[in-house]
């Protein structure tokens, strides 16, 4: 298909624009007139008014939809998070793509609260515990965030479909899916990316 440039003539037409209109196309602040000669002002107060409301409403878009604060407590992420950190979750990242092993991540538990845990196992994996170390599809993990090496054994077990296997990195003192069992897909808040407070503590959380 071939395009010719079409070529326009135009004439010089005067439009006459209502009052209202002309108001509403100024900038902020300026004087106009409606062409009855009386000057239009916007005052500085509704100005900031509506700075303020288009602010409010960018934060709450955010915070419902892309990225959330969350307060850590307890202690089963030591030693990655001591829990009294405040995070910053990515609320929309697991609409993009599905979660990949090592992301830490936040979920509803059917305890009507929130966990942080780190995952472990995707569907089709087969995890176990043995020799203080956890084994997935065979082969024996490294894992230097840990705090030390776990105690006790948990049976080979797979991954089902939608669901992940997740631990906390002090593994001798987390309840994970070795007690609550697997976490569905479904229920996950999203990943924690950066600790945001205590100050002397920021850093980022993925790899």
């Amino acid at each position: 298909m071939k395009l010719l440039p079409i070529s326009l003539r135009m004439e010089s037409v005067r439009v006459e624009m209502p009052g209202f209109m002309l108001k509403a196309l100024q900038p902020y602040g300026k004087k106009i007139t409606d062409g009855g000669g009386r000057i239009l002002h916007r005052s500085r107060s509704s100005e900031w008014l509506i700075t303020v409301l288009i602010a409010v409403l960018l934060a709450m878009t955010i915070r419902l939809y892309f990225y959330a604060p969350y307060r850590v407590y307890g202690s089963s992420m030591l030693p990655t998070l001591r829990g009294d950190e405040l995070l910053i979750v990515n609320k929309w990242i697991y609409d993009q793509r599905s979660p990949s092993y090592g992301d830490i991540i936040v979920f509803h538990t059917e305890e009507d609260r929130d966990f942080i845990k780190r995952v472990v196992g995707l569907p089709g994996d087969e995890i176990a515990i043995h020799g203080g170390h956890v084994w997935r599809n065979g082969k024996k993990l490294e894992e230097p965030y840990i705090l030390s090496e776990i105690q006790g054994d948990y049976p080979k077990t797979r991954v089902p479909p939608g669901h992940l296997f997740v631990l906390g990195d002090n593994r001798n003192r987390s309840r994970d899916s070795r007690e609550i069992g697997m976490v569905d897909i479904d229920e996950v808040v999203g990943r924690a990316e950066l600790v945001l407070f205590p100050l002397d503590r920021i850093q980022l959380l993925i790899r």
